[in-house]
């Protein structure tokens, strides 16, 4: 089920058949435009998903119909992610692993972020509607470790929010190992004050 912020700016069909190739659309999407960019080839999106460009027109009728769907998409996986973390794991360590996955969203993502900020107008809505689904579930983890008594009470979400997107950027090109080092650092700067760090 869609969030309510997002839940408008996407219409799956209800049909089975067309809802499976809607569904198989979206993942080709995802793959083709995080192997080759948001200029990647339609038609090879439509022949990943096995499906004819028609089929593919029908469902998205513009390059950026398709953007917006990939970006949507994800960002809930990324918001029901965050809800997982929180129910299978406790409060610290759900946000740390949350914050791991943030991170390796906006790095992996960039392009299509990028051009929908530089597209239509319309496109302001659905940066708007991810950006608060994203701070949101920031939110909910934040206070739960907060409570927890495993992150400072001072921390605000809109703060971590901009760390963790620093972080992000900083490493885009020096890889994985180098985010995780500097998300555990600044762990040790936002753990409560003179307690242990979370781990």
């Amino acid at each position: 089920m869609h969030r309510p912020g997002l839940g408008a700016l996407l219409r799956p069909p209800h049909r089975a058949d067309a809802r499976r190739n809607y569904e198989a659309l979206l993942a080709a999407a995802a793959a083709v435009f995080g192997a080759d960019g948001p200029q990647a080839s339609l038609d090879k999106i439509a022949r990943t998903a096995g499906v004819g460009n028609a089929t593919l027109y029908r469902h998205f009728p513009t390059r950026r119909d398709l953007l917006v769907g990939v970006c949507v998409e994800e960002v809930e996986a990324l918001c029901a992610q965050g809800e997982q973390l929180a129910v299978d794991q406790a409060p610290g360590p759900a946000l740390l692993g949350w914050l791991h996955a943030f991170i390796e969203h906006v790095t992996s993502r960039k392009g299509l972020a990028e051009a929908l900020m530089t597209g239509r107008s319309e496109d302001s809505a659905v940066i708007a509607a991810c950006q608060g689904a994203i701070g949101e579930t920031a939110a909910a983890l934040l206070a739960g470790a907060q409570r927890a008594g495993t992150v400072r009470d001072d921390l605000e979400v809109a703060d971590l929010l901009a760390l963790v997107n620093a972080i992000a950027l900083t490493t885009e090109s020096t890889g994985a190992q180098h985010a995780d080092r500097l998300l555990r650092l600044l762990y040790q700067g936002i753990g409560p004050r003179g307690a242990q760090a979370l781990s």
